[in-house]
């Protein structure tokens, strides 16, 4: 893959990008509606195809924030057309990395000297590259490791990167108002602290730390006199990444196992530590020889506070959702519906929410559930389509809900998506027998 010798770091530069993208996909509706003219019957497949390719192509030069939005996008499968879910998850872990000369010059900006002078030996061309930072293998003291490197830049264009995406994301999402401020700031704090890779080390010491009781989970150590604000040392851990496991023909009964160590993963850290790794895509994970769950980057944690954990997981029995003066109450705890909705307002979101929450929190009500169910996602994708069908949506505020729910709901689908892939059946209340 070519290498980078610039990632453009100033606003102007950036909002220069971003523009030239935007008169790409202008050109792609333009050639889309020529032709539609004479084939009245055209699909928007094709444009789909070349929106996605264009936008990817724009974002992945500048890397930072706005390939992160892509990325989180990439995991709503049943949100965006197949292109975008495609194209966009290639921000994962497959990017177009830094060459060696600036990895070179930006180790020695974050770190005060260059890799050579660290590790005993440092591999030039990285490992993986992502939105945020690439990875290069390295050894030291007959250690293998892994060194995560941020970008130039990326945390310093976080806001303006934000600005620029948000009319998009305002669209997408159908969020009108002065409200929406509290979902962009929420995004952009994690993004932040995303950026902080001493944060990242204590996270990551605390949460390995709390869940090395699970069983079937493996973490690397992490390295504090190797490490800095921008660059992160930990043990380089060998498995295969899981998108790429999934792929392959692995037994029921070792989809079972590895979906049931990472339900376990994420209920244990929800439910007791009342933080959540909340980045659960396929490229922070592997699976080791001996079908343990490898789990490898904690720059996104998601702190649970009981103001919303309560009424949340309330919502999600059905007792509560079946009884309608309980549901109506933590639909206002969870600024679901406010003071200011009309009573038409108020009567169609408590329908749309009921038929939602029956169906997204069916697996917090079983002992048992199969994550590979076909009939699940089809009911899934069938009521997203309804949603996105429904005239009447559109003509009200998409502003709902605490600003809570955007990395908790991104939590569950993510991990949803993840055991799907796994084709995995878990026991539901498997992780409490690690709360003693």
């Amino acid at each position: 893959m070519k290498t980078l010798d610039k990632i453009p770091t100033g606003k102007i530069e950036r909002a220069t990008k971003l523009l030239q993208t935007g008169v790409k996909i202008g050109g792609n509706y333009v050639r889309y509606y020529g032709k539609k003219m004479i084939d009245p019957g055209l699909t928007k497949d094709q444009l789909n195809e070349d929106n996605a390719e264009d936008i990817y192509d724009g974002l992945k030069t500048l890397k930072g924030s706005a390939l992160k939005v892509a990325q989180m996008l990439s995991m709503e499968k049943n949100l965006l057309p197949k292109a975008y879910v495609d194209k966009f998850s290639l921000s994962q872990f497959s990017v177009p990395p830094l060459s060696a000369p600036l990895v070179r010059k930006t180790f020695k900006k974050y770190f005060g000297k260059y890799p050579e002078e660290i590790y005993d030996t440092f591999t030039s061309s990285s490992i993986n590259a992502a939105s945020i930072g690439q990875v290069h293998k390295a050894t030291k003291d007959g250690k293998d490791l892994a060194v995560k490197i941020q970008y130039p830049g990326v945390a310093e264009s976080i806001g303006s990167d934000l600005a620029l995406v948000k009319p998009i994301a305002l669209k997408m999402f159908n969020v009108k108002g002065k409200d929406s401020d509290k979902y962009f700031k929420e995004v952009e704090d994690k993004l932040v602290e995303e950026t902080d890779y001493l944060l990242e080390l204590k996270q990551s010491k605390e949460i390995t730390q709390s869940c090395s009781v699970l069983g079937g989970l493996e973490f690397p150590e992490y390295y504090e006199n190797l490490s800095s604000e921008r660059i992160i040392t930990m043990d380089w851990m060998y498995g295969t990444h899981l998108s790429e496991f999934t792929k392959t023909s692995f037994s029921p009964e070792l989809g079972d196992k590895i979906g049931q160590t990472l339900w376990d993963f994420y209920m244990y850290q929800i439910h007791v530590l009342r933080k959540v790794h909340a980045d659960p895509h396929p490229g922070n994970f592997l699976v080791s020889e001996k079908g343990n769950l490898i789990a490898i980057d904690f720059g996104c944690i998601k702190e649970v506070p009981d103001e919303f954990y309560v009424p949340y997981f309330e919502l999600a029995k059905t007792e509560v959702i079946e009884n309608d003066e309980s549901f109506t109450e933590r639909m206002y705890l969870l600024e679901i519906l406010n003071s200011s909705d009309s009573p038409k307002e108020i009567v169609f979101f408590k329908s749309m929410f009921k038929e939602m929450l029956t169906l997204f929190t069916a697996p917090m009500n079983a002992e048992e559930f199969d994550f590979g169910s076909d009939e699940f996602w089809n009911s899934i994708r069938d009521l997203g389509e309804k949603f996105s069908k429904d005239t009447e949506i559109r003509k009200m505020n998409g502003n709902r809900g605490s600003k809570h729910f955007l990395y908790m709901n991104r939590t569950f689908f993510g991990l949803f998506n993840l055991l799907y892939d796994l084709r995995a059946k878990v026991q539901v209340n498997h992780f409490e027998k690690y709360l003693n």
